[in-house]
């Protein structure tokens, strides 16, 4: 019988899609209060890999990534996908549109070896895990790189993508390996520097 052993946390990235600059920059400011300090921000750019969502968000939509420092437990990940689907309907009240989304909220989760997305939606690649949320891995790291599945979505097959989720999981190994945040990783080797005088 296998050993049943405590997972190490995981890395929360965040996916935002927007209908401009302006309306990511104010959910940015929404997430960072219930999500904490930035660990890595994809900054917005042009999102053309499909018009699927020309009629919902418009013609010139968004696309964001931030990950989180502070490290989560994967399986609170239903819960965070629910509020963020919750918080997408407020902003569409707020914004006068209600059932018409200005900003999509896509939160995943990062592993050493795979990254996973939430979603509500049932497919064969799908894990069901509670309360009508999914996961599905899109990308797997073997080789020193992050390479993708045959379901994977064709934004995330993109080079920008995978440069920009590489640089997370770094952040992450460098985490769960010292137990400190990248950002304080010069004051931990001030420290090592010391230690070995």
């Amino acid at each position: 019988m296998g050993e049943i052993r405590k997972l190490s946390p995981v890395m929360l990235v965040m996916g935002v899609l927007a209908k401009n600059a302006e309306s990511f920059f104010a959910v940015r400011e929404q997430l960072r209060k219930i999500y904490g300090e930035e660990e890595l921000v994809l900054e917005p750019f042009d999102f053309t890999f499909t018009n699927y969502y020309v009629e919902e968000i418009g013609e010139r939509p968004i696309r964001a990534f931030i990950a989180y420092e502070t490290l989560i437990a994967r399986e609170s990940i239903p819960g965070i996908k629910l509020h963020t689907n919750e918080m997408e309907l407020e902003i569409a009240r707020e914004n006068g549109t209600p059932g018409l989304r200005p900003v999509n909220l896509d939160p995943g989760y990062m592993t050493l070896g795979q990254f996973f997305l939430a979603t509500t939606k049932d497919q064969r690649q799908r894990v069901y895990v509670r309360d009508g949320i999914f996961v599905e891995p899109t990308l797997y790291f073997e080789a020193g790189h992050f390479h993708v599945f045959d379901w994977t979505y064709r934004d995330y097959q993109s080079e920008k993508y995978i440069q920009y989720l590489e640089q997370v999981r770094s952040r992450l190994a460098f985490r769960l390996s010292t137990g400190v945040p990248y950002r304080l990783r010069a004051s931990l080797q001030t420290q090592v520097k010391k230690a070995k005088r």
